[in-house]
């Protein structure tokens, strides 16, 4: 379904519980350039099983929401600027995406609920329980970051991974690209499927294919920079969970997040990369926290 937020049109799909009179809702928010469908259908079962209303959402240049004609950065330029903590300008910044989402819990009349995000939507969920803290009832922020100067980045091998170029925009071609790409910042304790990623892959391009998004994504990140004051004024129950072995996002981001935001859990998971291979655990974990917040 669609749904109006500011200025913009949304893809959203909700998926309810067996009982959805009053049911509690969790609101997923996916990292860069991933669209609404890279949620594992296990982890919304799991919370739909719980008794929670799932709502998810495309993110604005990505899957079936809005396009924006913004012109598409130069990679590499904004890249060199940011490395050497040079002010980046772009058409938006985090702080829109956050108003982006806070615009779709207007529309669908969610007055509060439980965020989780992951990578760059961490980011935008952090922002949202910083922001509009009257909307969240708790923040999990998965394999996600402050932003701060300092922390460290990706290793090289990640980095040549994601701006690696595929062979062609031909489906076969895409879908041997990110399977690479998810075997370098992928978690080696909870190595993927490959028919099952190759499987999702080709849904994903057959759904939306639109690779300008994720670099107009990428912009409004490192746009937005240093977050450490935003985040600080978080006051939400928070759960940040980061795996000891993420090449993308490396494990001390986590540790800064959980360290800004007073009086939040914390858990590292042996073996998790950059991905939601350690679903198992994940669910452990974050279903006995959302139950812990959720009014009675």
């Amino acid at each position: 379904m669609k749904v109006k937020s500011n200025g913009l049109d949304f893809e959203v799909e909700i998926n309810e519980p067996g009982r959805p009179d009053g049911a509690p809702t969790v609101l997923l928010i996916m990292g860069l350039g991933m669209q609404l469908v890279a949620w594992p259908p296990e982890f919304v079962k799991a919370l739909t099983d719980a008794g929670y209303r799932v709502v998810r959402l495309d993110n604005r240049d990505i899957g079936l929401s809005h396009k924006t004609t913004v012109k598409v950065p130069n990679l590499a330029w904004m890249g060199l600027k940011f490395r050497l903590g040079l002010p980046i300008r772009t058409a938006y910044t985090l702080r829109d995406m956050v108003e982006d989402t806070r615009g779709v819990l207007d529309a669908l009349n969610i007055t509060r609920c439980h965020v989780i995000g992951v990578s760059m939507g961490g980011m935008i969920a952090q922002g949202l329980a910083s922001h509009h803290p009257d909307r969240v009832l708790s923040l999990t922020s998965i394999m996600s970051t402050t932003g701060a100067r300092g922390l460290p980045q990706a290793t090289p091998a990640a980095t040549m991974a994601l701006l690696k170029r595929p062979k062609s925009r031909k489906r076969e071609d895409i879908i041997e690209h990110f399977v690479k790409v998810l075997t370098v910042i992928g978690s080696p304790k909870y190595p993927m499927i490959e028919a099952e990623t190759r499987q999702r892959i080709g849904e994903a391009f057959d759904r939306s294919f639109y690779p300008a998004g994720t670099i107009k994504q990428m912009g409004a990140i490192m746009a937005s920079g240093d977050r450490s004051n935003e985040v600080r004024k978080i006051t939400a129950p928070t759960l940040v969970i980061h795996g000891k072995d993420d090449p993308l996002v490396p494990l001390k981001n986590g540790e800064d997040t959980a360290k800004k935001i007073v009086g939040s859990e914390y858990t590292e998971i042996d073996g998790m990369g950059h991905d939601l291979g350690v679903l198992p655990v994940l669910i452990e974990r974050i279903l006995p926290f959302l139950r812990a917040h959720t009014p009675v």
